[in-house]
Protein backbone atom coordinates (compact mmCIF):
# COMPACT_ATOMS: atom_id res chain seq x y z
CA UNK A 1 0.00 0.00 0.00
CA UNK A 2 1.38 3.37 -1.00
CA UNK A 3 0.73 6.49 1.02
CA UNK A 4 1.59 10.12 0.40
CA UNK A 5 3.99 11.77 2.82
CA UNK A 6 2.19 13.98 5.33
CA UNK A 7 3.86 17.15 4.04
CA UNK A 8 3.00 16.42 0.41
CA UNK A 9 -0.62 15.76 1.26
CA UNK A 10 -0.80 18.99 3.25
CA UNK A 11 0.70 20.96 0.39
CA UNK A 12 -2.16 20.01 -1.92
CA UNK A 13 0.17 20.13 -4.91
CA UNK A 14 1.44 17.66 -7.45
CA UNK A 15 4.97 16.71 -6.45
CA UNK A 16 7.64 14.95 -8.46
CA UNK A 17 8.27 12.77 -5.41
CA UNK A 18 6.99 9.27 -6.03
CA UNK A 19 6.60 9.97 -9.75
CA UNK A 20 8.76 8.94 -12.67
CA UNK A 21 10.00 12.19 -14.17
CA UNK A 22 12.48 12.97 -16.90
CA UNK A 23 15.60 14.92 -16.06
CA UNK A 24 15.09 18.60 -16.86
CA UNK A 25 16.98 19.95 -19.88
CA UNK A 26 18.15 23.06 -18.03
CA UNK A 27 17.83 24.85 -14.69
CA UNK A 28 15.29 27.19 -16.30
CA UNK A 29 12.95 24.30 -17.14
CA UNK A 30 13.52 22.39 -13.88
CA UNK A 31 10.58 22.31 -11.46
CA UNK A 32 11.42 22.87 -7.81
CA UNK A 33 8.82 21.59 -5.35
CA UNK A 34 8.19 22.86 -1.86
CA UNK A 35 6.28 21.33 1.02
CA UNK A 36 4.95 22.90 4.21
CA UNK A 37 7.36 23.10 7.15
CA UNK A 38 5.72 21.09 9.97
CA UNK A 39 7.78 23.02 12.56
CA UNK A 40 7.26 26.70 11.74
CA UNK A 41 7.46 27.47 15.48
CA UNK A 42 11.05 26.14 15.64
CA UNK A 43 14.19 27.71 14.21
CA UNK A 44 16.50 25.02 12.87
CA UNK A 45 18.96 24.48 10.03
CA UNK A 46 18.38 22.12 7.11
CA UNK A 47 21.46 21.23 5.07
CA UNK A 48 21.81 19.75 1.61
CA UNK A 49 25.24 18.68 0.41
CA UNK A 50 25.88 17.70 -3.18
CA UNK A 51 29.43 16.33 -3.38
CA UNK A 52 29.26 15.64 -7.14
CA UNK A 53 27.78 18.83 -8.59
CA UNK A 54 28.62 19.17 -12.28
CA UNK A 55 28.27 22.10 -14.63
CA UNK A 56 29.65 22.96 -18.05
CA UNK A 57 32.14 25.72 -18.82
CA UNK A 58 30.35 28.12 -21.19
CA UNK A 59 33.61 28.83 -23.04
CA UNK A 60 35.31 25.45 -23.42
CA UNK A 61 32.36 23.07 -22.97
CA UNK A 62 34.44 21.09 -20.48
CA UNK A 63 32.83 19.77 -17.29
CA UNK A 64 33.35 21.55 -13.97
CA UNK A 65 32.97 19.75 -10.66
CA UNK A 66 32.11 21.09 -7.22
CA UNK A 67 30.87 20.33 -3.76
CA UNK A 68 27.74 22.38 -3.06
CA UNK A 69 26.56 22.98 0.49
CA UNK A 70 23.18 24.63 1.02
CA UNK A 71 22.13 25.61 4.56
CA UNK A 72 18.84 27.29 5.35
CA UNK A 73 16.58 28.15 8.26
CA UNK A 74 13.09 27.36 6.99
CA UNK A 75 10.10 29.58 7.50
CA UNK A 76 6.83 28.23 6.05
CA UNK A 77 8.34 26.01 3.36
CA UNK A 78 10.87 23.20 2.86
CA UNK A 79 12.41 22.30 -0.48
CA UNK A 80 11.53 18.77 -1.58
CA UNK A 81 14.79 16.88 -2.02
CA UNK A 82 14.04 14.91 -5.21
CA UNK A 83 13.12 18.09 -7.07
CA UNK A 84 16.28 19.76 -5.71
CA UNK A 85 18.44 16.89 -6.98
CA UNK A 86 16.85 17.07 -10.43
CA UNK A 87 17.30 20.86 -10.50
CA UNK A 88 20.94 20.69 -9.45
CA UNK A 89 21.70 17.92 -11.94
CA UNK A 90 20.24 20.05 -14.76
CA UNK A 91 23.32 22.32 -14.56
CA UNK A 92 25.19 19.51 -16.36
CA UNK A 93 23.39 20.46 -19.55
CA UNK A 94 24.09 24.19 -19.90
CA UNK A 95 27.14 26.42 -19.92
CA UNK A 96 27.46 28.53 -16.79
CA UNK A 97 30.34 30.05 -14.83
CA UNK A 98 30.85 28.97 -11.22
CA UNK A 99 29.61 32.28 -9.85
CA UNK A 100 26.45 32.14 -11.94
CA UNK A 101 25.66 28.57 -10.88
CA UNK A 102 26.07 29.25 -7.19
CA UNK A 103 24.26 32.59 -7.02
CA UNK A 104 21.43 31.42 -9.32
CA UNK A 105 20.76 28.39 -7.11
CA UNK A 106 20.73 30.54 -3.97
CA UNK A 107 18.39 33.13 -5.50
CA UNK A 108 15.98 30.53 -6.87
CA UNK A 109 15.72 28.72 -3.55
CA UNK A 110 15.23 32.01 -1.72
CA UNK A 111 12.44 33.02 -4.09
CA UNK A 112 10.74 29.61 -3.75
CA UNK A 113 11.05 29.19 0.01
CA UNK A 114 11.28 32.69 1.51
CA UNK A 115 13.47 31.21 4.27
CA UNK A 116 14.50 33.04 7.42
CA UNK A 117 18.10 32.63 6.21
CA UNK A 118 19.91 30.77 3.44
CA UNK A 119 23.53 30.37 2.43
CA UNK A 120 25.19 28.39 -0.31
CA UNK A 121 28.83 27.49 -0.73
CA UNK A 122 30.09 26.32 -4.11
CA UNK A 123 33.50 24.71 -3.73
CA UNK A 124 34.73 24.15 -7.30
CA UNK A 125 37.68 22.00 -8.23
CA UNK A 126 40.49 23.70 -10.17
CA UNK A 127 39.99 24.97 -13.66
CA UNK A 128 43.24 26.10 -15.23
CA UNK A 129 45.05 25.18 -12.02
CA UNK A 130 42.98 27.44 -9.72
CA UNK A 131 39.97 26.43 -7.61
CA UNK A 132 37.10 28.91 -7.46
CA UNK A 133 34.89 28.98 -4.37
CA UNK A 134 31.68 31.02 -4.41
CA UNK A 135 29.55 31.98 -1.40
CA UNK A 136 26.12 33.68 -1.27
CA UNK A 137 23.56 34.25 1.43
CA UNK A 138 20.18 35.87 2.00
CA UNK A 139 18.58 37.04 5.21
CA UNK A 140 20.00 37.22 8.69
CA UNK A 141 20.84 34.12 10.69
CA UNK A 142 18.62 34.02 13.81
CA UNK A 143 20.74 34.51 16.94
CA UNK A 144 19.48 31.29 18.55
CA UNK A 145 20.40 29.01 15.64
CA UNK A 146 23.61 27.00 15.57
CA UNK A 147 25.09 26.47 12.11
CA UNK A 148 28.06 24.14 11.75
CA UNK A 149 30.95 24.88 9.45
CA UNK A 150 30.25 23.70 5.92
CA UNK A 151 33.00 21.13 6.38
CA UNK A 152 34.73 21.52 3.03
CA UNK A 153 38.48 21.95 3.52
CA UNK A 154 40.46 24.66 1.76
CA UNK A 155 41.72 23.29 -1.51
CA UNK A 156 44.38 20.62 -1.12
CA UNK A 157 42.93 18.09 -3.47
CA UNK A 158 39.64 18.54 -1.53
CA UNK A 159 40.42 15.50 0.58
Amino acid sequence: MSRKPRAAKAAGTSLQLGQQVEAPASPDTAKLDRVPNPHTDTKYVARFTMPEFTSICPVTGQPDFAILVIDYVPNKWLVESKSLKLYLNSFRNVGSFHEDCTVSIGKRLTKLLAPRWLRIGGYFYPRGGMPIDVFWQAGKLPATVWVPDQGVPPYRGRG
